[in-house]
């Protein structure tokens, strides 16, 4: 491949170089897909136009796997890329193989030799005298000594081009979702955030999306990555900008174009507002989660009351036709607010959500009940055979189980609480002190109410069959 570059290079009238040797006002253009496992998906266009047929251009570009590098631009082919990384003292020595070079022995000590070979060493001193070990600490030349990556990269153009489009995938950044929700009796207040997260990536002003979706991978990204180009500056963005990214469908992916270029600096995180706050209507709800397993055999328990938590459960509806509901919400984390008496919020819950395309409700557990309790016991059980199905089939067992549930409230205000079981395969229930609503063909819910400073007593039996 050296020597295609090399001939390739003869027949060209400029190189182009990305970083400190393009001017300012030809610097390359730069914008970022990022996605929340690390990976980035790089577009560089820059500003070197390509002549029909074979072209060569030097970039400087930290991190660049080869193996990803394309161009997007359909009348170009990248046909061979060389990467080659800053230089490392063995590598400045392997270069130097025949030059003559001074080698530190001590302070203001220096002796002259020739480099003949690094592995295994062996220098000639001035007297023709050799030495099978080095000297001293080398001076290297500078112009063995490169200070940064280059990538050599042969491109076929099947027309003339006014600029370079080309494209990669490293790694580096990561990006999370985060909602505050603002909770009322009826209402809660949304807002949602996207914070980009660099770690070993630096970047001056570039256009970015965000990309949120399952995102299959399939290799891994070897190179280690410091920075694509030039210094690093945070962006700040003016108080008077209020423009919010501009959500869009890609396959199966959604993709968020942030309002404003980005610098990034690893270990400093940039955050945007994903959607202006809006207003969504909020119910609550307790349940108490079922005793039956989802599949198998339901146990005998014995006679042990056992203490079972209230689950604490939120649902904001996302209907369609309002600035909320229309959204697909990347997933990420909520944190649910509530204000005191005082009007202080307090964080009272924080749950994830996974994507949640336009027009789904979102519901999230935020943690358990304070005030409303529950206590669960087996109060029979039996397990019994039953002929089988059909003739030539094993015989079937059939078990029994009653339960009783007490539902405490300590609040100053009546409760609605659910208590549901969910079973897979035969099962019914037979009797119950509540009316029992089949949710669906695993799940049913039994819903009680609860007086302020009371308890309620539900009690009901099952049967499973297998």
């Amino acid at each position: 491949m050296r020597k295609a570059l090399s001939a390739i290079s003869s027949r060209l009238s400029a190189v182009a170089v990305i970083g400190g040797l393009l001017a300012p006002r030809l610097a390359a253009q730069t914008s970022l897909s990022i996605y929340s496992d690390g990976r980035v998906v790089v577009r560089k266009t820059l500003p070197q136009p390509l002549q029909k047929g074979r072209n060569q251009l030097t970039l400087q570009i930290e991190g660049l796997d080869p193996a990803t590098l394309f161009s997007p631009d359909t009348a170009v082919t990248v046909t061979g890329v060389t990467v080659r990384n800053p230089s490392s003292l063995e590598d400045a020595m392997a270069r130097a193989a025949g030059r003559a070079m001074s080698f530190v022995r001590t302070k203001g000590d220096t002796v002259q030799a020739t480099v003949v070979r690094v592995d295994p060493p062996q220098y000639r001193l001035a007297d023709g005298r050799m030495l099978l070990s080095p000297p001293g600490d080398p001076l290297v030349p500078a112009d063995l000594v490169r200070t940064t990556p280059e990538a050599a990269v042969a491109i076929d153009a099947t027309r003339s081009r006014p600029n370079t489009q080309l494209s990669y995938v490293t790694q580096g950044v990561t990006w999370e979702a985060t909602y505050q929700a603002l909770i009322g009796d009826t209402q809660a207040s949304v807002g949602g955030a996207a914070t980009v997260n660099p770690q070993a990536l630096r970047v001056d002003s570039a256009d970015v999306q965000l990309v949120s979706g399952s995102i299959n991978r399939a290799r891994a990204l070897v190179p280690k990555l410091v920075g694509l180009e030039g210094r690093v500056s945070v962006a700040a963005v003016g108080v008077q900008d209020v423009a919010m990214p501009e959500e869009q469908a890609v396959g199966e992916a959604h993709v968020y174009t942030l309002p404003a270029k980005l610098s990034l600096e690893p270990g400093v995180p940039v955050t945007t507002a994903l959607f202006p706050r809006a207003t969504s209507a909020v119910t609550q709800e307790f349940v108490v989660p079922g005793v039956l397993p989802w599949r198998g055999w339901i146990g005998q328990i014995g006679d042990q009351t056992n203490d079972v938590p209230v689950q604490v459960w939120y649902t904001f509806k996302r209907s369609r036709g309002s600035a909320f509901g229309d959204r697909p919400l990347p997933g990420g984390t909520m944190q649910l607010y509530q204000p005191d008496s005082s009007g202080r919020v307090q964080l009272i819950g924080e749950a994830s959500i996974r994507h949640t395309p336009a027009g789904k409700d979102v519901r999230v557990q935020s943690g358990d009940a304070f005030d409303v309790t529950a206590e669960r016991v087996q109060t029979d059980y039996t397990q019994e055979q039953i002929p089988p199905a059909k003739r030539g089939m094993p015989t079937r067992q059939r078990v029994t189980a009653a339960y009783r549930v007490t539902v405490t409230n300590a609040k100053t205000t009546a409760a609605t609480v659910d208590v549901r079981e969910s079973h897979f395969g035969t099962w019914r229930v037979t009797e119950s002190s509540v009316p029992a609503e089949k949710l669906s063909s695993t799940e049913t819910r039994f819903r009680l109410s609860v007086p302020a400073g009371g308890q309620t007593v539900l009690t009901y039996t099952v049967q499973v069959e297998s």
